[in-house]
């Protein structure tokens, strides 16, 4: 079972009935920084105990030194889940590098579709082709600018559906939370606005503190699923006031 860290509490019961305690009958393959979609859950008391049976990987093929340790700025060193099993992050490397990520603040929406669409030309002028390229945006209502700094690139786009398929000679633009599984030579991420991540709607419905920091902790990990698609080159990007993750990616 790979992405195993959204997995749900029916599909875990489903999987436990398949394995019928049986030893070694499962698999599981996850990152708890990748978790967007599922509150966490007490994987022991359905009966699945991995406790002492699971290790970090530690040696990252895809993404470049640079973006990986800008990106793993978002989370914090050591994640855990209910159950208490730790991951350290610290000890990951990657076995390439690659130029250092743009994180940039715009004083308007036009500036900041203009800068992403001159980032993107130059990189096709350096023969990245489009289809190896990705905006990726919080939610559906930005989509707008996506497409504007794409038009403003002189490249043609796709913008993917729940089908996720990406088209050759396009660029591809979607939200972060279609961005899972997906992977390209150059991603933009652009919209990190002040109340777009973390979502200021998200953040108005909570009433524990418990739940706050639940929200945060999942924004921040959306961010970080749509920064780690980029292999080779990364620009992430918003309009003044930024989000405040932009701080936590820049240089320091």
């Amino acid at each position: 079972m790979d992405e195993a860290q959204d997995i749900s509490i029916a599909q875990l019961r489903f999987l436990a009935s398949l394995g019928q305690d049986r030893p070694d009958a499962l698999f599981f393959a996850g990152d708890l920084g990748q978790r967007i979609f599922r509150q966490p859950f007490s994987w022991k008391a359905l009966g699945v105990d991995v406790r002492g049976r699971s290790r970090v990987l530690q040696v990252n093929y895809r993404t470049s030194h640079q973006i990986r340790a800008h990106a793993d700025r978002l989370l914090d060193p050591e994640l855990g889940d209910v159950d208490g099993i730790k991951e350290e992050r610290n000890r990951t490397v990657s076995v390439y590098n690659g130029p250092p990520p743009i994180v940039r603040a715009f004083e308007s929406v036009e500036d900041e579709q203009q800068g992403v669409g001159e980032w993107l030309a130059d990189l096709a002028k350096e023969r990245v082709v489009p289809h190896e390229m990705a905006i990726f945006v919080r939610s559906r209502a930005e989509l707008d600018r996506a497409r504007a700094a794409a038009d403003a690139a002189g490249l043609p786009y796709k913008v993917l559906d729940d089908n996720v398929e990406t088209t050759s000679g396009h660029v591809s633009i979607s939200t972060m939370h279609l961005a899972k599984g997906l992977e390209f030579r150059a991603v933009a991420v652009l919209a990190c606005d002040d109340a777009i991540i973390p979502l200021q709607e998200r953040i108005e419905t909570v009433t524990d503190s418990a739940d706050l920091e639940e929200v945060y902790n999942t924004e921040r990990h959306l961010l970080y699923v749509a920064c780690t698609r980029a292999r080779d080159h990364l620009f992430v990007s918003g309009v003044t006031p930024p989000s405040e993750f932009l701080d936590d990616l820049s240089l320091r």
